[in-house]
């Protein structure tokens, strides 16, 4: 799910659509803090694992969690919203006669954790009888009983309503001093409690949370009546409260005038920039179109990383096993087997559940295989795709690469995509100076609008501000900006990225998959990256 599916309503409206992917029931804020008891959390599963092995199951994994989230939603001096939830439950996951069966529950007694495994048991059963070939497990090692955290400073759920509200309240009066006519701010705050138990012999204990603070601005001209929106440049993270200090050693001010940080964000003064760069944008002139030199920065990079490399290179879509939602991919075997080129030399793209401060940092998947860093380019050409334990054999791997996950205890688990990211040139080089080899081009920052097909093959995307670049220089604003890509095209025309020292992350908070669909968290890093002779078209559209 795209951020503007968010921005686009407010109120009750944008309260109904949260809801529905913020499934549970209501509770009070200081029920935020509470967790749940590791041995009855180890008990319960012990429940499920003998329950499957008398049933004549021959692996079983099950996963006990509570999950938390909290979001508060404001316009201009009112708070529209405020709800906290919580859904808490066990999913169990069997193979029984070569066939996987799920089946969930949210009694949380040894009956009714015994009752849902049985289920699971008839489930694969039946399955069995229809299914032509046997699930083929990758191995895995269990771990024993280990815990991991998302390495927080300051629990966001522990910070009181108040101060969250009188934050946004804050950015939204920063806006409107600075030129805005609106202002939608919004506080997102999750908390994932997850068990996991297996055959294999793991108990593993994760605690995760992420931070998510998008806002919208808009400027209007009281004349013509036309506006003009910025969306905020912050990025949702795995962090917690303690990223929106705003840490000013962390600020960075970018070629055209806009703020940006890496591991942290000042979201009062991203509001004001927002309206003065909402307002500027009435006046920019419209992109002519044609073929530019582009010069991308990551926080509009990340988003056409996620759609034409992350997504295409998710095994189940280029096995053609997940195809409703989003369609397949392009990037067939035989691409792999002949090392097809992806990308120019410059580019090297890997999957990393590992980063810190990502949205997809774990230790452990939901199938207990423990988290890594692999490419899935080198220097351009095609190496490997992310698969789990049942899809590996299919690739000759022998072992899973640890992405396979649920968004609810109540959802079975699947293929997900990693942290999937550009990694940095090797020799200096900042933005401003590629900005300053460019001598036709245009700079664009910020995520927008975009569009893919079926394949992944053929794409568009917008962005948030944009700036024409002449002779090495920027020459102003201008509006209406958006590039079509093929996917290969793109990447091989891909001249130069920045070196680590402009390294940031974006990322979804709540990217779509799955039929019935499921949502997860996952980042996506960059360097400011120079693509070469892309298509640019103009947007704006005559009314009336």
């Amino acid at each position: 799910m795209h951020r503007r599916d968010f921005m686009a309503a407010s109120g009750a409206g944008l309260g109904a659509l949260l809801l529905g992917a913020f499934p549970g029931r209501a509770i009070a804020a200081e029920e935020l803090l509470s967790t749940m008891d590791v041995g009855l959390k180890k008990r319960l599963s012990d429940v499920a694992l003998n329950t499957a092995k008398s049933a004549g199951c021959s692996y079983c994994d099950v996963r006990v969690g509570r999950y938390l989230r909290q979001f508060v939603v404001t316009r201009e001096k009112n708070v529209e919203n405020v709800v906290n939830t919580e859904s808490t439950g066990a999913g169990i996951r069997v193979i029984a006669g070569g066939a996987w069966g799920f089946a969930a529950t949210n009694d949380l007694t040894p009956d009714g954790v015994a009752a849902a495994t049985r289920q699971a048991a008839a489930i694969a059963k039946a399955n069995a009888r229809i299914q032509s070939e046997p699930v083929q497990l990758a191995p895995v090692t269990g771990v024993g009983e280990v815990s991991w955290r998302t390495p927080i400073v300051k629990n966001a759920m522990a910070v009181p309503i108040k101060d969250k509200a009188d934050l946004l309240l804050g950015v939204n009066a920063a806006a409107t001093g600075a030129g805005a006519d609106f202002v939608n701010s919004i506080l997102f705050v999750v908390n994932e409690q997850k068990y996991f138990a297996s055959t294999d012999g793991s108990y593993i204990d994760q605690d995760v949370h992420r931070i998510w603070a998008p806002m919208t601005v808009t400027a209007v001209d009281k004349t013509t009546g036309k506006f003009r929106t910025r969306e905020g440049l912050s990025s949702p993270r795995g962090m917690g409260f303690e990223y929106l200090d705003g840490n000013a050693a962390d600020k960075r001010t970018l070629p055209g005038g806009a703020v940006v940080y890496g591991n942290s964000y000042d979201m009062r003064e991203d509001a004001v920039f927002a309206a003065k760069q909402a307002r500027a944008k009435l006046t920019a002139p419209s992109v002519k179109p044609g073929k530019y030199d582009l010069v991308l920065d990551p926080s509009n990079l990340w988003l056409t990383i996620h759609e034409s490399v992350g997504h295409p290179l998710e095994l189940d879509r280029v096995l053609g096993y997940e195809a409703n939602y989003a369609g397949t991919s392009f990037a067939t075997p035989d691409k792999l087997a002949a090392h097809f080129q992806y990308g120019s030399p410059q580019v090297t793209i890997v999957a990393d559940k590992t980063q810190p401060g990502s949205l997809g940092a774990v230790a452990y998947d939901d199938e207990g295989v423990k988290t890594k860093q692999w490419d899935l380019i080198r220097d351009g050409k095609l190496v490997d795709y992310q698969a789990i334990r049942d899809q590996a054999h299919m690739m000759g791997k022998t072992a899973s690469d640890g992405c396979c996950y649920a968004d609810s205890w109540s959802s079975v688990q699947f293929q997900r995509m990693a942290n999937v990211s550009l990694q940095p040139g090797k020799a200096a080089m900042t933005p401003e100076q590629m900005i300053a080899g460019v001598e036709n081009g245009i700079y664009i920052i910020g995520d927008g609008s975009f569009s893919i097909d079926q394949q992944r093959y053929n794409a568009q995307f917008g962005g948030e501000l944009f700036y024409e670049i002449k002779n090495g220089k920027i020459t102003g604003q201008i509006e209406d900006v958006a590039y079509q890509i093929r996917t290969p095209e793109f990447w091989n025309s891909c001249v130069g990225v920045c070196d680590r020292s402009d390294y940031r992350l974006g990322g979804s908070f709540f990217d779509g998959k799955g039929q019935p669909s499921q949502v997860s968290a996952v980042s996506h890093g960059s360097s400011t990256a120079r693509f070469n002779g892309v298509n640019v078209i103009n947007t704006a559209r005559a009314l009336g």
